[in-house]
């Protein structure tokens, strides 16, 4: 299959929504049809343990973290990846983001 769009998912902390938005809005991430900067949002919790080496931006190595965050869901083109994963991690706090990319099969 030829999947020409992709969802991107990633999980910030909220004070860094409006920089996140504006980096997507930029690599023109979001654009549908006759409209731009089109993303979701919603109030998640993340957990995970900084193994030793890391450089955490939250939490003590060693020890589990929780922390509230925000899931931004967005639509691109597949060509488009690269440079939208580019700017997530210009504008993303932590050391290792989790930045999901999912073919669309409504895409093809």
């Amino acid at each position: 299959m030829d999947y020409r769009l992709v969802k991107l998912e990633t999980y910030i902390p909220e004070t860094h929504l409006p920089a996140l938005r504006k980096a997507l809005q930029e690599a023109d991430a979001g654009h549908t049809g006759n409209y731009d900067s089109c993303l979701a949002y919603s109030h998640v919790t993340g957990t995970w343990r900084t193994l030793a080496g890391a450089q955490p931006y939250i939490g003590v190595p060693g020890e589990v973290s929780e922390a509230p965050e925000i899931k931004v869901e967005v639509t691109l083109r597949a060509a488009q990846v690269q440079e939208v994963v580019r700017a997530v991690r210009r504008v993303h706090p932590y050391e290792e983001p989790v930045i999901n990319l999912i073919p669309l099969l409504n895409g093809a």
